[in-house]
């Protein structure tokens, strides 16, 4: 498995200090977070997953610990839109340049609007998708945020 992705020249592009884990990516795993935090050994408020939505027809990168789920209507409040859907996986996929279970906030092929989860900043070290199953990046949630230019908000449900 590589560990160069576009997800991590973006992150060194970007000056972040960061640190790349890998683990065995179960396809068939119920909840990919759950499973790569188990396989990583942390707590999965820790362990972040990347979704893809529509918000107004208009995607959005979304940010929460693995162990939550996303509240369409407070995503769609937070960048100020009427109506939040879950992105299909094969739009996902090209709007991202990533696979589903490797999708990462950093590095997509064209920058969309990000959301990270407020809780996620409580941590000093968080994992976050390296742009590959099986590969995650663990850095501090403020320089994601940063390098994601990300607005922080409670869109939990």
């Amino acid at each position: 498995m590589s560990k160069i992705t576009p997800a991590t020249r973006a992150l060194s592009a970007a000056g972040m200090a960061f640190t790349v884990h890998t683990y065995d990516y179960d396809p068939d795993a119920e909840s990919i977070g759950l499973q790569a935090a188990s396989a990583l050994g942390e707590d999965p408020a820790r362990v972040l997953k990347t979704l893809m939505a529509l918000v107004d027809g208009k995607p959005v990168c979304v940010i929460v610990p693995s162990d939550q789920e996303v509240s369409m209507k407070k995503l769609a409040a937070t960048v100020n839109g009427k109506s939040a859907q879950m992105m299909k996986p094969p739009e996902a996929e090209r709007v991202t340049g990533f696979k589903v279970g490797g999708i990462s906030p950093f590095g997509q092929r064209k920058p969309v609007s990000t959301v990270i989860e407020q809780s996620a900043l409580a941590h000093d070290q968080v994992y976050i998708n390296g742009g590959q199953r099986g590969l995650q990046v663990r850095l501090k949630p403020g320089d994601a945020r940063d390098a994601l230019k990300a607005v922080v908000a409670d869109v939990v449900a």
